[in-house]
């Protein structure tokens, strides 16, 4: 699919954001293997998430997919798949089941193209110190994977955080449903702090008992998880497309079902905003931002919070002067090299883009319509879109399809807020 935007027009309008991805996947796994029966409302259908769901049913987990969507657990033993588990496109997925499947029968996991460049190796390597026959297929440290689960027993683990947090949500989500529970040790600088956040908070919401000393180590007690009730909170991560557009083309905007006082990373957003000069303002669950259209340069490390620089950067090619977005390395691993991806992509459109080791430097001003690829990545689809919205003439974005990945709405909302016709798919 193709998305043709036509830019210099300005965004008016209110919308929702839909569910959170995060909180989605990691409701789908605690209510997997809770003891008991779990109801999980508002939750994401997207392609990443349905990856999820589909994956707890294949070890067993049986869920009546509806609003809200009933989960009966295996109580922590989940059942060899008759399969592979394919994971699609969703790294979470593929990092999140490995630990699922460490815990008792047998599992080959898998997905697509590019979720088998994704690393996985130092996840598998925790699990083979903890007695866990782990491999990756191809000997490349990458999926396919396969498990042969039943002896993750529990015990100490030592793991590094610098690559992807998922490998540490992974053992913790995993931690409860063992014999002896699990400390888990991080041996480096964790990055992404906020979704290690959310995966505690998700496990006390269905009952396991967690400890932890800053981002170094982590104390799961053993007792597995209960059936419980849980409504998935607004999602930030998309949101923030839609917020940026009043940013970088005028207008104003204002998007529902933001909890105030969220622990997703990508809240962060709402800084960025005022950092490139627009006026945000926050009441219970809407954000309201106002712009016009000139964004001023700003600086921003992504360290907690990789999955922003793709908008990011858009905000900053429409912006005058320098902007410099920096320690988000780890952002080389996601659904494309992100860091690569939006330096040759956005570039495109006649910004002055440098990439950097960890990150990027940006001189925006005018922009021009181009023709742009998505490289499979959503939130490169996203970002590019928005870009568009501030380029003279007309833009055509490739591959926009898999938007569907984590905003299936994504294009809907964004037509709703713009003049008619500016927005066409193909």
């Amino acid at each position: 699919m193709m998305a043709v935007v036509y830019g210099r027009c300005s965004a008016e309008g209110s919308a929702e954001a839909p569910p959170s991805k995060s909180y989605t996947h990691r409701a789908f796994v605690a209510a997997g293997l809770a003891e008991g029966r779990s109801l999980l409302s508002r939750w994401l259908r997207a392609e990443d998430t349905l990856a999820t769901l589909e994956g707890m049913r294949s070890f067993g987990a049986r869920i009546e997919v509806g609003e809200p969507a009933v989960v009966e657990g295996v109580n922590g033993k989940p059942c060899t798949p008759e399969g592979a588990v394919d994971c699609r496109n969703s790294g979470t997925s593929l990092r999140l089941l490995t630990g699922v499947a460490a815990l008792d029968g047998e599992a080959l996991l898998t997905g697509d193209e590019s979720l088998q460049r994704r690393p996985v190796e130092p996840l598998l390597e925790a699990l083979r110190s903890l007695g866990v026959e782990a491999e990756s297929v191809r000997r490349n440290g990458c999926p396919p994977v396969r498990v042969h689960g039943g002896k993750l027993r529990g015990g100490r683990v030592e793991l590094p955080g610098s690559i992807s947090s998922q490998f540490v949500s992974s053992l913790l989500m995993a931690a409860p449903c063992t014999e002896e529970g699990m400390e888990v040790v991080v041996t480096t600088e964790l990055k992404s702090k906020p979704y290690v956040d959310m995966t505690l908070e998700v496990m006390r919401c269905f009952g396991a008992e967690v400890e932890r000393e800053g981002y170094r180590r982590f104390r799961v007690e053993p007792g597995g998880y209960k059936g419980t009730a849980y409504r998935v909170e607004g999602d930030y991560s998309s949101a923030a497309f839609l917020l940026a557009m009043p940013v970088v083309a005028g207008g104003e905007v204002t998007v529902r079902n933001l909890q105030k006082e969220s622990l997703q990373a990508d809240r962060r957003v709402l800084e960025i905003l005022r950092e490139a000069g627009a006026e945000v303002r926050v009441h219970g669950n809407e954000v309201r931002v106002r712009g016009d259209g000139l964004p001023g340069s700003f600086e921003a490390g992504l360290g907690d919070c990789p999955d922003l620089l793709p908008v990011a950067t858009a905000i900053a090619c429409c912006a005058e002067g320098r902007t410099l977005l920096h320690g988000v390395e780890h952002a080389r691993h996601k659904e494309s090299d992100r860091i690569r991806t939006c330096a040759v992509e956005f570039s495109k459109f006649g910004a002055d883009i440098r990439e950097r080791r960890d990150g990027l430097e940006i001189r925006g001003g005018r922009l021009r319509g181009a023709r742009v690829d998505s490289h499979g990545d959503h939130r490169l689809a996203m970002a590019l879109s928005v870009a568009a919205l501030a380029a003279e003439g007309k833009s055509c974005i490739t591959g926009a399809e898999c938007t569907s990945i984590s905003f299936p709405g994504f294009f809907t909302q964004m037509k709703a807020l713009l003049p008619p016709g500016r927005v066409v798919l193909k």
